[in-house]
């Protein structure tokens, strides 16, 4: 499956043509109901994750963790792919296998640590990932997705910001709406004071060779150090010794002299191996290279959700127009824990090798996000309900 992500990301930016038709109004972001997440509220960010570690020794202890209602710092979220409705953009309604799983297992987690505002918007659904890969222009799609994403940020910041700092977190497509709401609306912007770290991994971020600014964003730079705040943090997963193939969704730059940012997730500016604090969504159907995964020799986990610290590490490559996070799992046939991790994407029998692991993009470092949004509380690194 090849999609030429420059072209989709030009498609978004472009003016309408003239004799395209009109696009829908945006939704009116002024209605809660068109939030998937507000800070306070029962929703899918409130809801409580009950965790488990899982040490080389085995299950350890259990925990459950639930939103702050102290957090100075706002988090808004964009959610990737999910959308199986009919047509090319999805309509308003959460559904429980899409919408609102992508919000449980990927972000609700980081409520725990900031004040979470996550809209509903008319993503490009999986049928217009399909159709993109068959060469179909998907341009009117995604300019009506990211008309929503625009038209929430402007309620988000006339209603509910009140002069808070801000995180962008996303994944996969809505990186690629963060990328393109960053761009045109924060960069070079009052805005951009207030932007603590945009967290936008899963879609590539271009940046000039040995450069850390330019392409994607004239004047936002990607983050090269721990604690830096203003900056850009994204990276594309794939397993050791799987670089991205030539043509490549994922990790590979397609215009010369550049190359696809790559910040690693657990230490900003690191080169070599670091451990990953993972979370991971142990219920998952998805397939996984190997077969399902056996979590512990003990038994099935006691909980939904497992954080696996130090299980898999990660370091960036860039080499020419590559740049991606390469993942290792630390196996150790002697411990009690599982020895693989999954994160590829699967269709029709087999998985996609320009996309990577890609699914975990997220979850592969979680832990490590978690503490460096705590930290722009001023809170101390452990995050409130994480089990140890």
């Amino acid at each position: 499956m090849r999609i030429s992500l420059a072209a989709l990301a030009a498609a978004i930016a472009a003016p309408g043509h003239a004799q395209a038709p009109a696009a829908p109004p945006p939704t009116d972001y002024a209605k809660p109901t068109n939030w998937l997440c507000l800070p306070g509220r029962s929703d899918p960010c409130g809801v409580t994750l009950k965790t488990t570690v899982l040490n080389p020794t085995g299950y350890g202890s259990t925990g459950v963790v639930s939103a702050s209602l102290n957090a100075s710092v706002d988090c808004f979220i964009v959610y990737p792919t999910v959308s199986r409705d009919q047509g090319l953009n999805s309509d308003l309604k959460p559904g429980d296998g899409e919408e609102r799983a992508s919000i449980i297992t990927q972000f609700a987690r980081f409520a725990s640590a900031c004040r979470p505002y996550a809209p509903m918007y008319r993503s490009m659904t999986v049928g217009a990932v399909a159709a993109a890969a068959t060469g179909a222009d998907v341009g009117g799609p995604a300019r009506i997705a990211i008309g929503d994403v625009r038209a929430a940020w402007k309620t988000y910041l006339a209603k509910y910001n009140e002069g808070r700092p801000f995180v962008l977190i996303g994944h996969s497509q809505g990186s690629l709406m963060l990328q393109q709401l960053l761009a045109r609306d924060i960069d070079g912007r009052p805005e951009a004071k207030r932007m603590k770290l945009a967290i936008i991994p899963g879609f590539n971020v271009m940046v000039p060779q040995g450069k850390l600014i330019g392409g994607t964003f004239k004047s936002t730079p990607v983050c090269s150090k721990p604690g830096q705040t203003g900056c850009v943090m994204s990276w594309v997963s794939f397993r050791e010794r799987n670089a991205p193939p030539p043509g490549a969704l994922f990790g590979v730059a397609d215009k010369p002299g550049m190359t696809v940012a790559c910040v690693n997730p657990a230490r900003p500016g690191a080169t070599g191996w670091v451990p990953l604090d993972s979370y991971w969504y142990a219920r998952s159907s998805l397939p996984v290279p190997g077969g399902p995964i056996v979590w512990s020799s003990e038994g099935d986990p006691p909980s939904p959700f497992l954080r696996t610290p130090g299980l898999v590490s990660a370091r960036c490559v860039n080499d020419g127009p590559r740049g991606y996070l390469s993942i290792r799992t630390n196996a150790d046939p002697r411990d009690k824990r599982t020895d693989r991790v999954g994160g590829e994407v699967g269709a029709l029998g087999f998985f996609l090798p320009g996309w990577g692991m890609h699914l975990n993009d997220l979850n592969e470092a979680q832990g490590d996000l978690l503490r460096q949004i705590s930290a722009l509380n001023g809170a101390p690194t452990a995050v409130r309900g994480q089990p140890h």
